[in-house]
């Protein structure tokens, strides 16, 4: 495997408009993710680190197809996995804005086929992890057959009873999204990769985010990894239209920046939508869970973060936000099981230094 030179990865990482530009805090930056590509021999890796709302640091280290020996960069398209959760939650927030989607209304009433239950769920229960829908099963496969939309996707699971009253415990499923998918297709009456353009990644200047078609031609898409015994291997073969809301978008590091930063500053979603997102969700014990609706929802240091990570077939993600500092980080990398959440906070404290001073 082959990793950028210090000095080649600042190049990349920190650029002011069109010069480049070696920093202190681009040195140690550049040190911390280079130490995690070494530490867990990671093929490739792209980060985007948006400040207010420029994106003063995005490049890539190592490669992002092994095989054909091709550099990552910022623009490098991964798989987003659990990250899709964060962007089906704003499509179902940006309709619910507009009087189309009752979050409250049971599911039931609103896709037909999704059959009633023994209990009614709605989409805030399911956007909370609160709706009982079910996770993978023990040694469940992976898909590999075309889904033309989430709501025919759930004949994967629509027969399969509730694990237990919606409200009642915290059950993290990415299925549960794949209901909120379609409830959004059947509310706005379009394909939920259509919806997700319309909704997010235009009016949020994302032109890279996207449902991660393995059939359609993606510029920039990285090959995806796993170590079996301690030696790379190309990723299991997956086909995530079964599972755009919960797990099937694809971007790049930078428009994941861009996601962020349109989010925080107001561009997508009212302020008292945000705060709906970033509150920690009650069950009705009155017990709160660490999940807000879509969103991750944790305070380190006296700062408020919302974030998101995701772990599937090709990839380990990170989407790490400081909303009140107006901080945005992205990781994205081409090898599973790479946990990335301690250096998400290293970036951020290094971006805040200057806030000790």
């Amino acid at each position: 495997m082959r990793t950028l030179s210090l000095p080649l990865a600042l190049s990349l990482l920190f650029v002011a408009g069109a010069r480049a530009q070696a920093t202190p805090l681009g040195d140690a930056v550049t040190r911390a993710i280079q130490a995690q590509c070494d530490r867990d021999g990671i093929p490739g890796l792209s980060c985007a680190i948006g400040i207010g709302d420029s994106t003063p640091i995005a490049g890539g280290f190592g490669l992002a197809d092994v095989e054909n020996d091709v550099p990552a960069t910022g623009k490098t398209v991964y798989r987003l996995a659990s990250i899709s959760k964060p962007i089906t939650a704003v499509c179902a927030l940006r309709l619910f804005e507009q009087g189309r989607l009752d979050l409250d209304r049971p599911v039931h009433e609103l896709v037909t086929q999704w059959p009633e239950k023994k209990w009614p769920v709605t989409t805030r229960q399911l956007l909370g992890h609160l709706g009982g829908v079910r996770h993978y099963r023990p040694g469940e496969g992976e898909s590999t057959s075309p889904f033309a939309t989430q709501t025919e996707s759930l004949a994967r699971f629509a027969a399969d009873p509730l694990l237990h009253e919606p409200g009642t415990a915290y059950f993290y499923s990415t299925y549960g999204f794949n209901l909120v998918a379609a409830v959004v297709e059947q509310a706005a009456g379009k394909p939920f990769a259509e919806l997700v353009r319309e909704l997010v990644a235009a009016p949020g200047g994302a032109a890279t985010l996207q449902d991660d078609d393995v059939r359609r031609i993606v510029p920039g898409r990285a090959q995806g990894y796993i170590k079996v015994g301690g030696v790379l291997q190309n990723s299991a073969l997956m086909d995530s239209s079964y599972k755009l809301g919960g797990g099937g978008l694809c971007c790049s590091a930078d428009d994941l920046v861009r996601f962020g930063q349109a989010l925080v500053a107001g561009k997508l979603c009212k302020p008292e939508t945000l705060a709906l997102m970033w509150t920690a969700q009650q069950k009705k014990d009155g017990s709160p869970t660490k999940y807000g609706l879509g969103f991750g929802v944790a305070e380190r240091n006296g700062r408020r973060v919302i974030s998101h990570g995701g772990a599937q077939s090709r990839v380990s993600t990170l989407l790490y936000m400081l909303p009140d500092q107006k901080v945005v980080i992205a990781l994205l990398c081409n090898l599973e099981r790479v946990r990335l959440q301690s250096l998400a906070e290293q970036l951020a404290d290094l971006v805040l230094a200057p806030e000790k001073k």
